[in-house]
């Protein structure tokens, strides 16, 4: 690998930012202390910070030479509410939360490169380093670019990356087009007619009917959806009833979908609740329905992850980068940055070894090796996309 030998030296710090990150996380919106720890460092580095965009955001930005181009990179600084099951020294200190997904990393892996850039003489133009709230279910990304992101501070394109466990230690992964799927969830409440189990033939049982529901939702995404198109359709919570003897009134149903295209999104849309509605009627009995687009599908633009996969390259060397992984059912907000600018969402791999579990795990930790890479990264693409004049 071709690591920048001012980052490398730096490591031990980083891994101590990372650490002090890990141990203190802080859910979507409430990145209080994680914000101020990221904008004491940049102004340590001499960097001008804004602070409380879109609440807890965090923009650094950062002016060398006398070159007119300017663009973001971005990290995410939130964690997930999820009960810590590492016994290390740098484990979660704040009770059912923990860096689950690598932001921790991510967060100091752009630190890293900040504190580098600022102090070298490698590029010339502007680099937004863009510190994201509420990466996890709330849109940080959405609430972010409607606060003003691109226009208090412009930039042509936006950068993003994440960690994968499973991709080896010293390796990435990036193609144009999609990388990561959209994300939507829906509610379904059955109303029926509640009554006593001993006699169900005077009931509008809405436990049988949301079985009903369930099982031919499995049908849309098999008979439906065009075979070309990855898909998936998932039931995640089923709730209804209270005692052993009572056939309850109602019951709700609940779930996500995961595709590539806004058509397959508005199908999802319509055939859940078409579906839904035909079964609940057939058997007497209503529903509620309500379906939320929640992240839409991350899509590199191809300049940007041509400009992306030469940096991965002039770190790792080519036969580390893989031009063409298969996309991931998982979601990404940073897919809200890339509907306003043209940008690239890279994986680098966090390793096979210790804490390599996947994502969203209560045993997982962040790989500290890779630190130095991720930042390296980083300052590769702004040198290579922000020369520096003869």
């Amino acid at each position: 690998m071709n690591l920048i030998p001012e980052i490398v030296t730096q490591s031990a710090e980083l891994t101590d930012w990372r650490r002090h990150i890990h141990a203190h996380p802080e859910l979507a919106f409430e990145e209080t202390q994680t914000a101020a720890f990221v904008a004491e460092k940049l102004r340590s580095f001499g960097i001008d910070v804004v602070e409380g965009i879109a609440g807890t955001g965090v923009v650094g930005t950062l002016q060398r030479g006398g070159g007119n181009r300017s663009i973001g990179l971005r990290a995410d600084l939130d964690a997930l509410p999820i009960v810590e099951a590492n016994d290390f020294e740098h484990r979660s200190t704040q009770p059912g939360v923990m860096h689950a997904c690598g932001h921790d990393g991510h967060t100091t892996m752009l630190l890293g490169a900040a504190a580098y850039l600022a102090a070298s003489d490698t590029f010339s133009g502007t680099v937004h380093f863009i510190f994201q709230p509420a990466e996890e279910n709330e849109g940080g990304a959405r609430a972010m670019v409607e606060a003003g992101l691109f226009e208090q501070f412009p930039m042509e394109a936006v950068y993003g990356m994440h960690n994968i466990p499973g991709i080896p230690v010293g390796e990435f992964a990036v193609k144009p087009g999609p990388m990561m799927a959209a994300f939507d969830i829906f509610d379904i409440t059955v109303r029926g007619r509640g009554g006593h189990a001993a006699i169900p033939q005077q009931t509008v049982d809405p436990v049988l009917i949301g079985t009903k529901i369930v099982e031919a939702l499995q049908t849309l995404v098999a008979r439906e959806i065009n075979p070309q198109e990855p898909a998936v359709l998932s039931v995640t919570q089923f709730h209804g009833g209270d005692a052993y003897n009572v056939i309850p009134d109602q019951v709700s149903i609940s779930g996500c979908t995961r595709c590539f295209s806004t058509r397959v999104q508005a199908q999802f849309e319509q055939s859940i609740e078409r579906v839904a509605c035909g079964i609940a009627s057939g058997f007497g009995a209503e529903i509620e329905f309500s379906y939320e687009r929640r992240y839409p599908p991350t899509v590199n633009s191809p300049t940007e992850t041509e400009s992306a996969a030469e940096a991965a390259i002039a770190v790792s060397g080519a036969t580390a980068v893989n031009r063409a992984p298969k996309p991931s059912m998982g979601s990404e907000d940073f897919a809200y940055m890339l509907q306003e600018k043209p940008g690239c969402y890279i994986w680098i791999g966090n390793g096979d070894g210790e804490g390599s579990c996947m994502i969203h795990n209560p045993g997982y930790d962040f790989n500290d090796e890779i630190l130095p890479i991720g930042a390296s990264y980083w300052s590769a693409l702004v040198a290579q996309l922000l020369p520096k004049r003869d």
